[in-house]
């Protein structure tokens, strides 16, 4: 049966990630907005449904469809971008979730769509399989974050989208449509990254890899120091990323590398440190820079030293995730990798000289080229920045200066996060752009799946 809900007396109610979920009152309760993770984006929808299979979804479609009905998908709500926003249908795939099916002598593995990262791992795991490689947030579901283009870091492994070989989808006619490496390769190279404007994934088959440990370690170094280690960073290590602390010389190194050790240092006592010390200790130092922003440059320069050595050994899936409880608007884009080192001195330098309220470090990340038409490492070697400001600061000053030095060197946002760019800028980044808006007019003609966000990406 598929669960629907008028946002009348039955409104959605937000939970801590942001999605809605159903609510069943005893009597009348006012409407109440949907939100995402960071608070920036709210939408009050009229329908809320929770389909429980792939004929559903289909139905729901081709209802809203002949109807003239928006229909929009939402995950967990991590992203920042008003990909989700609607005042009509929302659809959220978490009835939608588990193991279709796995073959362990081709490594591959078929799950339903609403499927959580988190979840994902541990499933692949009892079966002795991993994905190859991921991002430091697993809460999201596996479709919503292919389809805004998520990624981890490492100069080998593209987007987590390429692990993906297969998939369904209901296109906006309502029809199940199948793609793969070998079947209708076009769709699938637009559909792996597509901001949910080609249709809603019901199922993928990913590519995974055996079951590994990676033995994890971080140090502190200067900045300039780790710029110019970059390139050995990057060729010696499996997973490389470090962090800039603005207003200071410091940056924080991580790296990881697979390892044949057994699992240390991942007891309560290393649990407590992530969640409880680290995470809440910087939310009482982020509240006080909220509360009076001249803190910010020494809040950042005491992150900075405290940065101290530290490594554990854990399962793959176990150790990319890092605990989010501080909440923030972000910014991130994918820049070619040569122009890291200088975009990087850029920002340090525009920093210094707007002296932006920011204490929040630059995370940088590197990633591999692939062939996926809306991937921001569409064919080019890529690293990506990302910026943060802790909600409730302003922020738009800050993302906007620094959009600007992304912007000159060629630079791509991720999708789900804060950008200003419309079609006119997007189709000047993205070679095969055209293509890919022919191809929503083909499976999605009466533009059930465009909400206003997407009708001013694409110039609708």
């Amino acid at each position: 049966m598929l669960l629907l809900k008028q946002n009348q007396s039955n409104a959605p109610l937000e939970t801590d990630t942001g999605a809605a979920v159903p609510n069943t009152p005893t009597g009348p309760s006012p409407i109440t907005n949907w939100s995402n993770w960071s608070g920036l984006v709210t939408c009050r929808p009229q329908n809320y449904v929770q389909p429980r299979s792939e004929e559903e979804l289909a139905e729901l479609v081709r209802t809203s469809r002949a109807e003239g009905r928006e229909v929009r998908v939402v995950g967990s709500g991590h992203s920042f971008t008003p990909l989700v926003q609607t005042d009509d249908t929302l659809v959220n795939l978490d009835r939608l979730a588990g193991m279709i099916g796995c073959e362990a002598r081709s490594l591959q593995a078929t799950v339903h769509s609403g499927t959580k990262l988190h979840a994902l791992g541990e499933m692949l795991f009892e079966r002795g399989l991993a994905q190859e490689n991921l991002g430091d947030i697993n809460v999201q579901s596996i479709a919503g974050a292919i389809s805004t283009g998520t990624h981890g870091t490492g100069i080998r492994f593209p987007g987590i989208a390429q692990q993906v070989i297969g998939m369904k989808l209901v296109d906006g006619k309502g029809e199940v449509v199948s793609c793969g490496i070998r079947e209708n390769p076009e769709l699938f190279n637009a559909a792996r990254v597509s901001l949910g404007a080609l249709g809603i994934i019901s199922s993928l088959t990913l590519q995974c890899v055996p079951a590994y440990k990676l033995h994890y370690r971080s140090e502190r170094a200067t900045l300039e120091n780790c710029l110019a280690d970059l390139d050995r960073h990057r060729e010696d290590n499996r997973n490389f990323e470090f962090y800039w602390f603005p207003y200071s010389d410091r940056v924080q190194l991580k790296f990881m590398n697979e390892t044949d050790r057994e699992p240390t240092n991942v007891g309560i006592g290393k649990k407590f440190n992530d969640v409880v010390l680290e995470n809440y200790a910087f939310w009482l130092l982020s509240t006080a820079c909220r509360w009076f922003p001249s803190l910010c440059s020494s809040v950042s320069k005491l992150c900075a030293s405290l940065v101290s050595a530290d490594e554990r050994t854990d399962w793959g899936h176990r150790i990319y995730a890092t605990p989010r409880m501080v909440r923030f608007q972000e910014m991130e884009y994918n820049i070619p990798r040569e122009a890291f080192p200088e975009v990087v001195r850029e920002i340090r330098a525009k920093t210094a000289e707007r002296r932006f309220k920011v204490h929040f470090p630059l995370e940088c990340r590197f990633a591999a080229r692939d062939d996926i038409w809306l991937s921001p490492s569409h064919q080019r070697d890529s690293a990506y920045v990302a910026v943060h400001m802790f909600k409730g600061m302003p922020w738009q000053d800050y993302f906007q200066a620094l959009e600007k030095i992304f912007l000159a060197y060629d630079g791509r946002p991720h999708w789900g996060k804060w950008h200003s760019l419309t079609q006119r800028e997007l189709a000047d980044r993205y070679p095969r752009w055209a293509d890919f808006l022919e191809l929503r007019a083909t499976h999605d003609p009466d533009g059930v799946f465009l909400n206003s966000h997407l009708r001013r990406l694409f110039g609708l």
